[in-house]
């Protein structure tokens, strides 16, 4: 069975001090929570310190991005090596602003992934189409194109720690949520294009997880559907009652 994971995406929000109030105010809202990952993704600003306030807890730290190279004469980026140093459990790759705002393309996503295995770091790799390609009814090309491409760095003997996210851009931010019917269809067709390059068992082994204007009033629809596997939370994470609702969705505790 696999395991919901919910991570909470940052992106450039909090300074040191509000980074520690959320902590705080997190950690006993999810302390009992079981049979579900939870993971914050802090801006680098904030890694260390976010770190150390999650020492003892099972909520799990994540980078929003990262190098491919292990060092090297590439200013104002972070390597692998360094978030592993730091305790980073996991980091984001492929987001669509990393994708549309600094021109990241599949290859680069895929060099990304594969750096982040190699210093024992999980993926969260995004796929996602936008409005113009699915009014075009581009979808599936769209995602099959991204996941060939974002994955072909990937040994084979790993892919299972990889976690597939999929963010339909034109829900990203806007309040506009996928249904959760078209969300599965989206999230069943990943899992079969994994079963065709990996095989049934490592698709079946494999967490997708859904992102995109996710909140507490529509995560338990989503997250009761066979196919979605967590959440990547944007703005909705920025508060810890209403991630901490999202974290406690009602069909886990049921």
């Amino acid at each position: 069975m696999r395991t919901p994971i919910l991570a909470a995406n940052w992106k450039m929000h909090k300074t040191r001090a509000e980074a520690a109030e959320f902590v705080a105010a997190l950690l006993p809202l999810v302390k009992d929570v079981e049979r579900v990952e939870v993971v914050l993704a802090p801006p680098f600003t904030v890694l260390c310190r976010v770190a150390k306030l999650l020492e003892g807890s099972a909520v799990a730290l994540a980078a929003q991005n990262v190098h491919p190279e292990p060092g090297g004469a590439f200013t104002g980026e972070i390597s692998a090596p360094m978030l592993a140093d730091l305790g980073c459990r996991y980091a984001i790759v492929g987001h669509s602003e990393r994708r549309s705002l600094f021109a990241e393309s599949d290859a680069f996503v895929a060099r990304k992934a594969r750096a982040l295995l190699e210093s024992g770091i999980r993926p969260i790799v995004c796929v996602g189409e936008s409005l113009e390609e699915r009014e075009a009814d581009q979808t599936f090309d769209v995602i099959g194109s991204q996941l060939d491409g974002s994955l072909a760095a990937a040994p084979d003997d790993r892919i299972r720690d990889i976690v597939l996210a999929y963010e339909p851009i034109w829900a990203i931010g806007t309040g506009r949520t996928a249904t959760p019917e078209l969300a599965q269809d989206v999230h069943a067709f990943i899992r079969d294009k994994l079963a065709q390059r990996f095989g049934a068992d490592a698709a079946q082994q494999m967490r997708i997880q859904y992102g995109g204007s996710v909140k507490p009033e529509n995560v338990d629809a989503l997250l009761a559907q066979p196919d979605i596997d967590g959440a990547l939370v944007g703005g909705a994470s920025l508060d810890a009652q209403a991630f901490a609702r999202i974290v406690r969705f009602e069909s886990q505790e049921s």
